[in-house]
């Protein structure tokens, strides 16, 4: 199969920019949306070449499988822009690796990376003035397969969308949030697409997630899907505890994502000399460690959030606080990811890319 370069990118331009209208002061999360988007279509057996359109709707037979067996997957990103106008992407290429895990596990063609990487580039290209720079902000960018071939015969699509569309956006969540220990519902199962960024597993969340609002707390934290012992995500993040000075996170497995920034926390707390251990975590043991004052923080851990501080939890109609303290391992960690991200510091692991 041929490369795809920049050059083979056609880019068709908006003739209505909208950048013109928006508010960059005051941006919520994934609300707006830029000028572009990239558009790949699988067909007659292969990937055609990637596509800059203007962002719009896209039209889908009423019998395109992604409605009728949910074959969707995708990804979460971030460009930032420096003081001098650089843009930086942050790990992208294992934002590509796992959309194709994802995609393998769905029974979706896999992406060619040249596509993923140089049509993204190209995206940025002419979308750098969607960039905010302001303290806290990026450019979120949301890859992402569906099915778009016909038929209500339960099988994979022959026919498959790829797009790559992006959100000038502030911070996901703003303070700390409080969250409910989930012991009914689970978020995946042994065998199932936990690990796998698919649709579907966050359409399973929203219901439970709304039983605990409605009990006043803002997330859940998932459990195992057996036995609900052990804590596994925070709502759709990987989560951290740090009980005394030892900062504590679940393995990786069938059922929890291999996060981006997850990954990043663990090597980055190494290297500062934060004693990390990836092992199960009971709910018990969380428990136990609040009551003797062991728990120091909870955090969840994902690309949006980079980093969401949890303030307290909730077990069987009981709730406990977490400790207010002066320096907190998410603080400070926080800001050593986000400060390699946006080019404010050293990069001594080779994560940042420099797009333009």
């Amino acid at each position: 199969m041929k490369t795809t370069t920049k050059s083979d990118i056609k880019i068709t331009k908006t003739n209505h920019s909208k950048i013109q209208d928006t508010d960059f002061d005051n941006l919520a999360f994934g609300q707006v949306f830029s000028d572009h988007m990239l558009v790949c279509d699988y067909k007659d057996g292969k990937w055609h070449a990637p596509e800059i359109v203007p962002y719009g709707p896209i039209t889908l037979d009423p019998a395109a499988k992604i409605f009728h067996y949910g074959q969707s997957i995708f990804e979460g990103m971030k460009a930032y822009k420096d003081a001098s106008g650089g843009v930086f992407l942050f790990r992208p290429m294992e934002n590509i690796r796992r959309l194709n895990i994802s995609a393998k596990r769905l029974a979706i063609p896999e992406v060619p990376e040249d596509y993923f990487f140089e049509g993204l580039k190209t995206l940025l290209k002419v979308e750098k003035d969607w960039i905010p720079t302001a303290e806290g902000s990026s450019l979120y960018i949301r890859p992402y397969v569906f099915a778009t071939g016909a038929g209500f015969h339960a099988s994979p699509a022959n026919a498959y969308k790829f797009i790559i569309a992006c959100a000038p956006s502030g911070a996901y969540f703003s303070g700390k949030v409080n969250v409910l220990i989930e012991e009914k519902y689970s978020r995946s199962a042994n065998g199932g697409v936990g690990f796998a960024k698919a649709g579907g597993n966050y359409a399973g969340q929203f219901y439970p997630t709304q039983l605990a609002k409605d009990k006043g707390y803002q997330q859940v934290i998932w459990t195992d899907d057996t036995s609900h012992e052990y804590i596994e995500e925070a709502g759709a993040m990987n989560i951290f505890a740090r009980i005394n000075d030892t900062l504590i996170t679940a393995p990786i497995s069938d059922r929890i994502l291999d996060g981006v920034t997850r990954k990043s926390i663990l090597d980055i707390a190494k290297a500062e000399g934060i004693k990390t251990e990836v092992r199960k975590i009971s709910v018990n043991e969380l428990i136990e460690a609040s009551k003797d004052g062991s728990l120091k923080e909870l955090f969840g851990a994902g690309t949006a959030a980079v980093i969401s501080p949890i303030s307290g939890f909730g077990f069987r109609d009981e709730d406990f606080e977490l400790p207010i303290l002066e320096h907190t391992y998410a603080e400070k960690l926080k800001k050593l990811i986000i400060d390699i991200q946006t080019n404010k510091a050293e990069d001594p692991f080779g994560w940042r890319v420099e797009v333009m």
